[in-house]
């Protein structure tokens, strides 16, 4: 099969298009045919070596994180699904690589894909759509008349949150350009900020969620704008100790995570709110829930740009530039 191959890691690292061995199947796993998948800042961080502390994947190795496509064979103890299925996933971590033709994913980590969309648009929302769904329902746990701000409202999870949190009846924030000031309200946001004009930390007071996607400097005030005992959520670091449990990091590691948090997390104690870092899991069951989302016309996928599979690379240059609203799609087959 074809598949784009990271070689070394580096900033500026260009994937090669290589024939290489069809995916080993597990028992567990069904082998996917891939239609389309999507890119994240995900795959080019991972290019660049800045998750290899907690990330350590040995070169050569394939990006890609989102998938649709159909089922076209299945692991001996598979049973939700069945060869010709239509899917949808985000592979495991260290299972990752859907910049190919053909992929393996853990039968617990898929979903049927959303009926009423397309294969690019469902290739738009899993790794989106599990990050917004793990912050906002499993951490945040947001409720009905609660304050959420939403940073980035433009971009990939942004577009996915508002959405969400305007589904769980809360009151939306986000930041965006001049330019997309009208898709972010279109899409539920009831306050949003340009970024251009004006400071997020001036007008905003008393939330009890903020989901946080950008630098220290703007996390750093996005606490600021929490109530006593509201909760920050952040996809974008420090790790905290409490991550580094999770995944059962090495001692070093650990430490590592603690000292790169204990600023922020001191801050928060000071303002007496919650910070804590978020690293998204592959999840069929979650998955399936936002498919009804999508079904029900709640959700609907945002996407940029549909790039022809040998244009990948250029494609994940497109979502570094940092212009996208909403996903990057690849449309592979």
């Amino acid at each position: 099969m074809k598949a784009f191959l990271l070689d070394r890691y580096g900033k500026n690292e260009r994937l090669r298009l290589a024939d290489v061995p069809e995916p080993e199947l597990r028992e567990d796993e069904v082998l996917i045919q891939v239609h389309a998948t999507a890119v994240n800042l995900l795959d080019s961080k991972l290019r660049s070596g800045e998750f290899k502390l907690i990330l350590p994947y040995r070169v050569p190795f394939v990006l890609g994180h989102d998938v649709a496509g159909v089922v076209v064979r299945t692991g001996t103890r598979v049973r939700q699904f069945k060869v010709g299925d239509e899917v949808y996933a985000r592979p495991d971590d260290f299972r990752i690589g859907t910049f190919a033709e053909l992929v393996a994913v853990r039968e617990a980590s898929a979903a049927i894909k959303p009926r009423n969309i397309t294969m690019e648009e469902a290739a738009s929302i899993p790794l989106v759509g599990l990050t917004a769904w793990q912050a906002l329902v499993e951490k945040a746990q947001l409720k009905k008349g609660q304050k959420v701000f939403i940073q980035a409202g433009s971009g990939g999870v942004g577009t996915f949150a508002i959405q969400l949190a305007r589904h769980l009846g809360a009151t939306v924030a986000t930041t965006t350009g001049t330019g997309n000031v009208a898709l972010v309200k279109s899409l539920g946001a009831d306050v949003v900020i340009d970024y251009r004009k004006e400071e997020f930390e001036d007008q905003l007071r008393g939330y009890d969620v903020v989901l946080n996607s950008q630098d220290g400097k703007t996390l750093a005030k996005s606490l600021g704008v929490l109530k006593p005992g509201g909760s920050l959520i952040s996809i974008s670091g420090p790790p905290d100790p409490r991550f580094a449990e999770d995944i059962q990091a090495p001692w070093l590691v650990r430490l590592v995570t603690r000292i790169l948090s204990s600023g922020t997390r001191r801050q928060a104690r000071r303002l007496n709110v919650i910070y804590s870092f978020l690293f998204m899991k592959a999840n069929g069951n979650q998955l399936r829930q936002i498919a009804a989302l999508i079904e029900s016309g709640a959700i609907r996928p945002v996407i940029d740009k549909v790039f022809p599979f040998e244009s990948t690379n250029d494609a994940l240059a497109y979502v570094e530039s940092g212009r996208a609203k909403g996903k990057v799609v690849i449309k592979v087959r």
